[in-house]
């Protein structure tokens, strides 16, 4: 099972942000959101480092670009360690191409929102009462060219046995004009511009999609309820933040009163399947879950 470290009450999150900066606005906010907290001082602290000029990543993955983002989000790395981060996290998908960069930079450990959206897909609690297996054979991805050419999600689902179904050249262009022309130009925009994206990747074999851009979630947040109704969406910025909530050493608020700690979650996870927390936030239904999907890397 996935391991969120050692949990502990007031450590201090290092938020390599700014890649975007709404979808590292929001990331807070579902931070905040899903802390079961009941005054200030019981949510998660953060230092949040909102670089916004780190060079496009995707644009360097693709070679239309020679200004590498890794010596800046390395450097930003280390600033974050020297204000007292235990651990930092990484809003954005394709910047996770940098990993290696930012190791070696620190030695404060990095929480991949990569491994913890794969922990997610693979988390049998995630097909309850939706599927008869306890894991996919293919997902779809919905990610920047760049995230794509990096391999990091097909890799990591390829090293579990789990095929990783990437959209057509048209689907593609849609994706990245929701992403760019549409989140990020501050345009607004939401899934229903990928609806037939995500029915061709399902028709090839996609079991799940997954959002793994965080614009994409940005998108999310503005869709109409009820637009996927039958899609298993597993959102990666979601599972950062329930991650680092867990990581942080608070509790998680669950639906239905309860809340969750990493320690809780473990422990039910010994035993078979979690229970389900499908979460209907005027949102696509999500596989998001109340928890245990944290890996430090």
């Amino acid at each position: 099972m996935p391991d969120v470290g050692a949990p502990g009450a007031g450590t201090l999150v290092g938020v390599l942000g700014g890649v975007g900066p709404l979808a590292t606005v929001l990331f807070m906010e579902r931070v905040v959101r899903l802390t079961d907290a009941a005054r200030d001082q019981d949510h998660v602290d953060m230092v949040v480092l909102q670089h916004a000029t780190v060079p496009d990543r995707t644009a360097f993955v693709l070679g239309r670009s020679s200004d590498d983002p890794g010596p800046v989000l390395a450097a930003d790395a280390r600033r974050l360690a020297g204000a007292g981060a235990g651990f930092l996290v990484l809003p954005c998908n394709t910047a996770h191409a940098f990993a290696g960069a930012i190791a070696a930079a620190t030695s404060v450990p990095l929480l991949s929102a990569v491994d913890v959206t794969v922990a997610a897909v693979l988390s049998c609690d995630a097909w309850t009462g939706r599927l008869s297996g306890p894991r996919p054979e293919a997902v779809g991805l919905l990610a920047t060219e760049g995230t794509i050419a990096s391999g990091v999600y097909t890799d990591a689902f390829g090293a579990r046995g789990i095929k990783t179904l990437v959209p057509d050249v048209a689907g593609q262009a849609t994706v990245t004009s929701l992403i760019y022309d549409s989140v990020k130009a501050g345009r607004g925009g939401d899934l229903t511009a990928l609806d037939g994206v995500v029915a061709n990747l399902r028709l090839r074999g996609a079991e799940a999609i997954v959002l793994g851009c965080t614009e994409l979630s940005v998108a999310a947040e503005a869709t109409p309820p009820g637009l996927l109704p039958d899609v298993v969406l597993v959102d990666a910025l979601d599972e950062l933040a329930r991650a680092t909530v867990l990581r942080s050493g608070r509790r998680l608020r669950a639906e239905g009163g309860s809340s969750t700690t990493a320690v809780d979650r473990d422990t039910h996870a010994l035993s078979g399947c979690p229970e389900r927390a499908w979460r209907h936030e005027g949102r696509p239904t999500s596989a998001s879950k109340a928890g245990r999907t944290s890996t430090v890397s």
